[in-house]
């Protein structure tokens, strides 16, 4: 499955859900935001349909998404049966790691390949300023639980917000000196409006390697294969590695592999797009196999070949991170 200019689809992200245990100030406003109604999000039955349609398409990785995918009832078993796809892809899943702890052995006994936590703060009382939730203790103990199942390599992804956490971006890299993780930064993109934290929050790529390189000494890894849109450094006899993601100072459009399913059953093909297709309606009005593939191609085709963040004529949509999957 190719786009419109040559890009081949091989990578779905798949939100199962657009609840969420935590209320991030980038992704929601204090109140929250109105649930979109169970009837209007897939089934597993169907979301099941369209990972088959999607596996026969070409697509080799499957990462399932939210909100947090780990407050839907019934994720273990949907995990296990997304394992047992044909054509075996890779399966899975981005947590803010609050249920990780409790999760993690029975996540990996079904299929789970490995995980990525969401993180932006090892201090408690930031970490509750910018979650408006408590629970550093829990994720980090899921960060451990995971570890030991063997959810790896473990990435732990934090973006650094200027003047909120961008001070604590040594400490996270001292993580990768500790532990054989992944430890990614990822620039801020602001996706949607109406947030505490805005465009001028952005903490740029090169402001992030400078701060690393305070570290210790940052040693570029060359890239093998499709590995995804980070940079990745390493630190001499660490453990771990470093990725950085310029998503907006230095876009990797070019070589993007993925497309988005919303928990309400819209196909994104890009994530700063606000183009989406409905492959619900075609879903619950008893779509064949040839047609729900004939819609994955469809939106395949419609991925601009580049994002507009951060230009003159670009528009943020209405819907935030927690409902389109990340």
């Amino acid at each position: 499955m190719k786009d419109s200019f040559g890009r081949k689809i091989e990578y779905l992200r798949l939100s199962v859900t657009d609840r969420c245990n935590l209320r991030c100030r980038y992704c929601m406003p204090a109140d929250g935001v109105d649930a979109i109604s169970h009837v209007d999000v897939l089934s597993y039955e169907e979301l099941l349909r369209v990972c088959h349609a999607a596996t026969r398409c070409g697509v080799k990785k499957i990462r399932v998404t939210g909100g947090e995918p780990l407050v839907r009832r019934g994720i273990v078993d949907f995990i296990r049966e997304l394992a047992a796809l044909p054509n075996n892809p890779e399966i899975t899943l981005t947590t803010n790691g609050l249920l990780l702890a409790e999760m993690a052995a029975d996540l990996r006994r079904a299929g789970l390949s490995r995980v990525n936590v969401s993180l932006d703060s090892l201090r408690e009382d930031r970490f509750t300023y910018i979650t408006r939730r408590p629970g550093l203790e829990k994720v980090l103990a899921g960060l451990h639980e995971a570890d030991a199942a063997g959810l790896t390599p473990i990435k732990v992804n934090m973006v650094p917000l200027k003047g909120v956490n961008d001070d604590e971006i040594g400490d996270f890299a001292r993580l990768a000196l500790e532990h054989p993780w992944e430890i990614r930064f990822i620039e801020f993109m602001p996706v949607s409006g109406g947030l505490d934290f805005t465009p001028e929050h952005m903490f740029p790529a090169a402001a992030i390697l400078e701060e690393l390189g305070k570290v210790a000494k940052l040693v570029p890894l060359l890239r093998q294969g499709p590995s995804g849109p980070a940079r990745m450094f390493h630190y001499p006899d660490s453990p771990g590695r470093i990725g950085v993601i310029p998503a907006i100072s230095d876009h990797f459009c070019g070589e993007c592999n993925r497309m988005r399913l919303t928990a309400d059953g819209r196909i994104r093909p890009c994530l700063f797009s606000t183009e989406e297709l409905d492959i619900r309606e075609a879903l619950r009005h008893e779509a064949s196999d040839d047609e729900l593939e004939e819609l994955l191609r469809t939106a395949a085709c419609a991925k601009p070949k580049r994002h507009h963040i951060g230009e003159d004529d670009f528009r943020q949509g209405k819907r935030r991170m927690h409902g389109i999957g990340g």
